[in-house]
């Protein structure tokens, strides 16, 4: 190709870069008014959101995929709806973990991040109205139930508003470019355990330690070029770590979904999903019975999770996810039909199914 072939197309993408920023701040001025016209009103509408992300993947002909498209989005959304006030969002810290990355992924970078020691701290804060919203892990594809979150979401005046599902890639990182000389691994437990047969084939002798975060893991392996950590790529970018080895967890479809809580849930999406937690009456066939109002009014039930209730010895509740909108009529009439055979039911939620 010739200079003058490749001037031309830099001449074309100039121009197009022009007409983009031009169309982009028509988007803002736009979205802009809506704030205003709403008056003080909620300004983030997780199901709004949903139906544009949703409608530009199938929109998309490439040659960028898809998913890469609704990132894009998703940045000039998460910009868009900062003119009107940035969202501050609570979530399990430091800086640098999974959290943190399922955070980015559902409101975008212009949000404002608001770290917290803790899963009880994450909740306080949304509660007390010193976070707009709350990002929680619940469940992890080959570690499970999040059992803290689960307990304070039967406690919480918060409603569950969207979901975020988000692909862990864990990565062994260090200072230096290679394994060789790695005397100690630092990471959470569970990524340690997500990585067990890695770590035994490639790293047998190197010692292994649990600290409280993978950020942490990658704050202490920064210190010494004889430590590597493991954690995800925003870890390795907050202390300059070289990502040695990516992708190194032994399950490929290792998964952890969050889900997000503010102080209401969300209008039809029209591609939905209702949390509910329920308890049974101690007697046999109780289960079997609570359930029976979901399989009669057609509504397909997506996890039935227990916990052990608070309230008494041997005691469980039941965390279920149903398809569909609590707003929807077989999903109102299921829950109504729920709440005669249940000792305890309560909806956690409606929140748009989340866009990957």
């Amino acid at each position: 190709m010739s200079d003058d072939q490749i001037r031309q197309h830099r001449d074309a993408i100039d121009a197009i870069d022009v007409q983009i920023l031009k169309l982009i701040n028509e988007r803002a001025s736009h979205a802009h008014e809506i704030g205003v016209l709403k008056g003080g009103g909620l300004v983030y509408r997780p199901e709004r959101e949903a139906q544009v992300l949703r409608r530009i993947k199938e929109l998309n002909q490439g040659p960028l995929p898809a998913e890469s498209m609704a990132r894009l989005f998703r940045e000039i959304m998460s910009a868009c709806l900062s003119l009107e006030k940035p969202l501050t969002i609570s979530f399990l810290g430091p800086l640098g973990t999974f959290s943190e990355s399922a955070v980015v992924k559902h409101f975008g970078h212009a949000a404002n991040l608001q770290p917290c020691v803790s899963i009880d701290e994450v909740f306080r804060q949304a509660e007390a109205g010193l976070a707009d919203y709350a990002v929680v892990p619940v469940e992890n594809s080959t570690e499970g139930a999040v059992g803290r979150s689960l307990d304070l979401m039967t406690q919480t005046p918060l409603k569950v508003c969207g979901e975020v599902v988000l692909r862990i890639h864990q990565h062994l990182m260090r200072k230096q470019p290679d394994l060789v000389g790695i005397t100690r691994i630092y990471s959470h437990s569970q990524s340690l355990a997500q990585c067990h047969e890695w770590l035994n084939l490639h790293l047998p002798h190197a010692e292994r330690i649990a600290v409280a975060s993978n950020a942490e893991a990658a704050r202490l392996a920064s210190a010494d070029p004889g430590f590597a950590a493991i954690g995800g790529e925003a870890a390795a970018e907050r202390y300059e770590l070289i990502k040695v080895v990516s992708n190194i967890e032994d399950e490929p479809n290792n998964t952890t979904r969050f889900l997000v809580l503010g102080q209401s849930d969300a209008t039809r999406s029209g591609k939905d999903k209702t949390s509910l937690v329920m308890s049974a009456k101690n007697q046999p066939g109780a289960v079997f019975q609570l359930l029976g109002p979901l399989a009669e009014n057609g509504v397909s039930m997506t996890k039935f999770e227990s916990r052990p209730s608070r309230d008494g010895l041997w005691e469980y509740v039941f965390f279920v996810d149903v398809e569909g909108h609590r707003d929807d009529a077989s999903v109102q009439k299921a829950m109504k039909e729920l709440a005669d055979r249940a000792v305890i039911l309560r909806v956690l939620g409606s929140y748009p199914v989340a866009v990957l």
